[in-house]
């Protein structure tokens, strides 16, 4: 049975699944969660809603780490996602949540600030926020001074994660030029085939990016 993907282009996190299934071009169809039908499945399979969600089967994986996981177990293909020496694992593992939980969850606080009412928000949360980017920037621009992609020089499960990242990163809080590894980094990871294609199928959807999409990537 084909594997499924409840997904939206433009969602961060559904990208970074889309990016493990396009390095390996593994075969699935996509269920588009802005239809109301496929959101109602959704729900269906799991009342949190949240996605992306895989289904292969009547096996349902959430998370988009988790996905990748399984995807690597159940579907290997030409590029290894997470390595088999275990310390290695370990380290990719630590700069996938790196990039959820100290680039990613920042980067929403702001966007999701911006969507409310004027009387609803919070500067001080907003600022917290980006200073936390400051501090995430500068701790990872010190670790890409050796290497080409997150943890070494073989594209992972840690570069999944940080594509959707930094792309949105830059957009709300900018990586400044004291961080160029930050920069070149971001830049050749939108230059990865994998990733400059979910980039382009979110290009419809940028008009719904709360603060105003730049002109720009």
């Amino acid at each position: 049975m084909a594997l499924v993907l409840y997904s939206h282009p433009f969602a961060s996190y559904c990208q970074k699944a889309l990016i493990a299934l396009y390095e390996n071009k593994t075969s699935f169809s996509m269920r588009l969660i802005s239809d109301g039908k496929a959101f109602a499945e959704l729900e269906a399979l799991w009342p949190l809603k949240k996605f992306p969600l895989l289904v292969d089967g009547s096996t349902v994986v959430v998370e988009a780490s988790i996905i990748i996981e399984y995807l690597e177990h159940h579907y290997p293909g030409t590029v290894p996602l997470l390595p088999k020496k275990a310390d290695a694992a370990l380290q990719t593992r630590f700069m996938d949540r790196f990039f959820d939980n100290y680039i990613m969850t920042p980067v929403t606080r702001v966007v999701g600030d911006s969507r409310r009412p004027a009387t609803g928000r919070d500067p001080i949360g907003v600022a917290e926020a980006r200073a936390q980017l400051d501090t995430s920037y500068q701790w990872l621009d010190s670790q890409l001074n050796s290497h080409e992609w997150a943890i070494g020089d073989e594209f992972s499960l840690a570069d999944c994660a940080a594509a959707p990242s930094l792309f949105y990163a830059d957009w709300v809080h900018e990586i400044g030029k004291q961080w160029p590894n930050v920069r070149a980094y971001r830049t050749r990871l939108l230059a990865r085939p994998s990733v400059a294609r979910v980039v382009d199928e979110a290009r419809p959807y940028r008009h719904v990016f709360p603060a105003g999409a730049p002109d720009r990537d």
